[in-house]
């Protein structure tokens, strides 16, 4: 049986997601081009949202186009987000930034 093709758009986002590594993030515009869904951002968002709870993907290298958590800020899932790049060492300014030039997955 063929997998629908909204259940190979998603498996191509949790690839990308999976690829990119340790210390490093991306956009969620540049996870859709990686998954060959140019202009998907969106959809991107909504396959990291409908993650089951501890699942082991990391997520939390997915930043939004300004390199900030698109959660609210002080949200569990923000702080969350924030608590495991810092593990990595990825480095935040005070305004809440991740410098993409410095951090950005280059695939």
């Amino acid at each position: 049986m063929r997998a629908r093709p909204d259940d190979d758009r998603r498996q191509r986002i949790l690839a990308t997601v999976d690829s990119i590594p340790r210390g490093a993030v991306a956009s969620y515009g540049q996870v859709a081009r990686e998954a060959l869904l140019p202009g998907r951002a969106r959809l991107v968002g909504r396959v990291l949202a409908e993650l089951p709870a501890g699942s082991r993907l990391a997520w939390h290298r997915v930043l939004n186009a300004a390199g900030k958590c698109s959660f609210p800020p002080g949200s569990p899932h923000a702080v969350e987000q924030r608590r495991r790049l810092e593990r990595e060492g990825v480095e935040f300014s005070g305004t809440g930034r991740v410098d993409l030039a410095r951090f950005g997955w280059c695939p």
